[in-house]
């Protein structure tokens, strides 16, 4: 107790604010809360599924963006395919018969293809996990969320427990209240 008071923590709650307990940090504002809040314990579910949403968002970002590196794995098969083609076509006289160099550069460009876009959905999946958290830009989260249905099965998840909570007024209001601040 001793150490709490040496700390400020152990005199009781700030002027204005609510509970106070001695082993947090800060104390609840409970007093602000009931002002912008009609009903509390919906603001604390809604923060609670926003948390857990950034969260999924999170981990989708990090799956997509190392399955993305699939598409240099891709890229540089292609480029060993269309020089191994190169010179054995060179060396053979029976060129007829091997598989043309644009095999090898069709790979290059999938694997290149497949590298971006992966890569600018993990992009926007962690930009999806940062507005959710900040309660900002709610369009471009829904619209992440609908490119996210078609990972099945966790992106459909994901997708659909976005739509249904970004689609409630309590958490509307979430998203206009930080938009106006």
């Amino acid at each position: 107790k001793a150490n709490l008071e040496s700390h400020g923590m152990g005199r009781g709650p700030p002027r204005g604010y609510g509970t106070w307990n001695p082993y947090t940090i800060r104390a609840i504002p409970q007093r602000v809360a009931a002002v912008t809040d009609p009903d509390p314990k919906q603001s604390i579910l809604d923060e609670e599924h926003l948390r857990l949403l950034s969260l999924g968002y999170l981990i989708s970002a990090i799956i997509t963006g190392l399955f993305s590196l699939l598409g240099l794995f891709y890229m540089f098969m292609g480029v060993m395919m269309g020089s191994l083609f190169a010179s054995a076509a060179h060396a053979s006289k029976h060129a007829d018969g091997l598989p043309p160099q644009m095999m090898g550069w069709f790979f290059v460009a999938f694997g290149g293809l497949f590298f971006v876009l992966g890569a600018a959905l993990a992009i926007a999946k962690y930009f999806t996990s940062k507005y959710l958290k900040q309660h900002r830009k709610r369009m471009f989260c829904q619209v992440v969320a609908g490119i996210s249905c078609l990972s099945i099965p966790y992106g459909t998840a994901l997708g659909v427990a976005t739509f249904l909570t970004l689609g409630k007024p309590s958490v509307s209001g979430l998203f206009d209240r930080s938009t106006a601040v």
